[in-house]
């Protein structure tokens, strides 16, 4: 009792906060969410905001265009993160001074990210659109496009978090066993063969953790959105937790804004529960 009295007296602060900004207002928005709330009062109507949101276009739109996000940037970031951490976890001169360059993009706000790539995509002014004139291609309207304008925001995701999951990638090298390899040296396997048999299993549980994090950013990335596109063309490149913002704040439904909030936070929690009890008992520790 006396040590984890003592635990519990120094997470007392952290608990504090927590409940003061996460469970409450995850209570208070499961609340709203049976209520119809504007700016002239609120009044019970039960289930019946669910039915209306499910019926409706723009959220179904924005539900698929998360969706689309998620499947194109959680594969490809882990992807390249892997084999960057694998490239610089190797000793070579210039090794830190690329660790930096590939973790830099994570220590920029998506603000200034945003714009920055706003500056690449540029229609006949941007860099992108400079570069590809130089070899005579007509390169489409990146941000205007319902077509493109989703794959450009799939990059510029990819360019900003393979770096961040590259860290943990690299880690979870450094604390692999060295007489693991010293035994596949002797018995004589080859790079490939010693990474699809050693590390990559090894690299699991690094896996899964990093899986999690990138599918929840996939659906918590919204700042680019109010600098690049607002959601546009015909909501093409809006998604879950942006078209929450405009029902809030733009047109002052608080009971819509928390049905919507309620769902996405079931998406989450469904994603990590199937994640973690079942991806969890594939994997060894």
């Amino acid at each position: 009792m006396r040590e984890n009295g003592f635990a519990y007296a120094l997470l007392f602060p952290s608990l504090v906060f927590l409940a003061l900004f996460t469970f409450y207002p995850t209570i208070k928005s499961g609340y709203l969410s049976f209520f119809s709330s504007n700016l002239a009062g609120k009044h019970f109507v039960g289930a019946q905001q669910y039915v209306q949101v499910f019926q409706d276009e723009v959220f179904i739109q924005a539900l698929v265009n998360n969706v689309w996000l998620a499947v194109g940037t959680v594969p490809i970031s882990i992807l390249i993160a892997l084999y960057l951490a694998v490239w610089v976890n190797s000793k070579f001169v210039g090794t830190g001074l690329l660790r930096a360059a590939f973790f830099y993009p994570t220590f920029i706000p998506m603000i200034a990210i945003a714009n920055i790539w706003l500056f690449i995509y540029t229609q006949d002014y941007g860099l992108l659109d400079k570069c590809l004139s130089v070899f005579g291609v007509h390169s489409p309207n990146w941000l205007g496009d319902p077509h493109w304008v989703m794959f450009s925001m799939i990059v510029m995701v990819i360019w900003k978090e393979a770096g961040f999951f590259m860290i943990f990638y690299l880690a979870g090298l450094q604390n692999l066993p060295k007489e693991v390899y010293e035994a596949a040296d002797i018995e004589g396997a080859r790079p490939l063969q010693t990474f699809k048999a050693i590390t990559f299993p090894l690299l699991m549980p690094t896996t899964l953790f990093v899986m999690i994090i990138a599918i929840t950013n996939s659906f918590k990335l919204v700042d680019h959105l109010y600098i690049m596109t607002k959601g546009g063309p015909d909501n093409a490149s809006n998604v879950l937790l942006y078209h929450i913002y405009e029902t809030a704040f733009s047109f002052w439904d608080m009971g819509k804004a928390s049905v919507l909030t309620v769902i996405l936070l079931v998406i989450l929690l469904a994603i990590s529960v199937f994640n973690y009890a079942c991806l969890d008992k594939r994997i060894h520790y």
